[in-house]
């Protein structure tokens, strides 16, 4: 990458990172927390827990196609404010309905469409997919680190001392901004509101897969715990290991796959990436008896899921009308955060019989759906190679 690719991707993932940081970290504690407030029931803990993703699946569209109209910058400043405000009035709320609000505003500044589209603008198309693998790999490692530190903080300083570190993270991030190089070219302001562009079928194609690949992680996030806690019998706070080193390991598997797809660019490295998926997704609902089988399987999903997260964005980037591409990222992002919330009533409805085998089982349904359409597209444009 080019010195001022390097800044801007080094930026924007920091930015991210810390943003995402202040979310995760909640994700021990929160539920537990929610408890304990004035109001509170087993739907309203439900709605503070959910309540961010509702809003950020609203609006990542909206904003995605303002950025398109006024600039990236101003809609950043403006959702890094509104999710500062929502950390703070989370922060001092004593009621499980200011919470809720709360969590409402830090959703409604939904800015990942726009960081996403901030990446596509300053870099070039050759290096589009190991930009986003920056962005996500730092994602990733603010999740694992969060995951650790969140109870810690909560423990220590009580769990409004997340919400107030959220906040201050957000400000940081704004001042971040001022950091970026001066020379980003701006792409051409459309003359009037189109969504049309973010709606074609090619963009919809990997919206559908984004859709899938959110609803199959967060599903796994489901029942993992429990196959951790009830199969392997390993205590809440030994779990973090297993994921972390697998992550790592899954390196090994994601570069490669990256260097090959930025060198090649063909639609195989998404079918690989999907094929490991599908492994991985196999591997733990009939080898999940034994701490090693287990973390395998999570190295060779991690492997295909790291590569998804950073190449199906890519592609859409590359894809998308200039004019138009913070409105396409922003349904990407909403059937990435819709696929969330279906992977969590996927985990949910089939860990109800207390078997994680039986989600894992699902997931691999999931990605063989995800390999019959991409060996029908593949058909498809075969068959229109052949009749020219």
């Amino acid at each position: 990458m080019l010195p001022a690719e390097k800044r801007t991707v080094g930026i924007v993932a920091l930015i991210a990172t810390m943003r995402m940081f202040g979310l995760f970290a909640l994700l021990p504690v929160l539920s537990l927390y929610a408890a304990t407030l004035e109001g509170a029931t087993p739907l309203l803990i439900g709605l503070a827990v959910g309540a961010y993703g509702l809003t950020q699946a609203g609006l990542q569209i909206p904003l995605g196609a303002l950025s398109d109209r006024i600039g990236r910058i101003p809609v950043l400043v403006g959702g890094l404010l509104v999710f500062a405000v929502g950390s703070a009035m989370a922060a001092v709320g004593d009621t499980i309905w200011v919470v809720i609000v709360g969590r409402l505003l830090q959703g409604a500044g939904a800015i990942s469409a726009t960081l996403t589209a901030l990446i596509a603008d300053a870099t070039r198309e050759e290096v589009r997919v190991r930009s986003m693998a920056f962005f996500g790999i730092g994602i990733g490692a603010s999740f694992m680190v969060a995951l650790i530190v969140g109870p810690v903080v909560a423990a220590a300083f009580g769990v409004p001392s997340l919400f107030w570190l959220a906040a201050c993270l957000a400000v940081a991030g704004g001042l971040l901004l001022t950091g970026l190089p001066k020379a980003i070219e701006r792409p051409p302001t459309p003359s009037r509101w189109n969504l049309k562009p973010a709606f074609r079928a090619d963009l919809l194609r990997l919206d559908f897969y984004v859709f899938l690949l959110h609803a199959i992680l967060t599903a796994s996030f489901v029942a993992l715990p429990f196959l951790l806690a009830n199969k392997l019998e390993l205590p809440v706070t030994d779990h973090w290991p297993m994921y972390v080193g697998a992550l790592l390991v899954s390196l090994l598997g994601t570069i490669p796959l990256i260097i090959s797809d930025e060198r090649k660019g063909k639609a195989v490295t998404i079918r690989i990436a999907v094929v490991l998926v599908f492994a991985g997704e196999l591997m733990l609902s009939f080898f999940g008896l034994a701490y090693w089988p287990v973390f395998l399987a999570l190295v060779v999903f991690f492997a295909g899921f790291n590569f998804l997260e950073a190449g199906l964005p890519a592609r859409l980037s590359m894809l998308a009308d200039g004019k138009t591409r913070g409105a396409s990222l922003g349904v990407f992002s909403s059937a990435q955060f819709f696929g969330a919330f279906v992977g969590g009533l996927i985990g949910g409805r089939y860990l109800a019989a207390g078997r994680p085998a039986d989600v894992f089982f699902v997931c691999a349904l999931l990605a063989a759906i995800w390999l019959a359409v991409g060996a029908g597209r593949a058909r498809e444009r075969k068959q229109r190679s052949s009749d020219r």
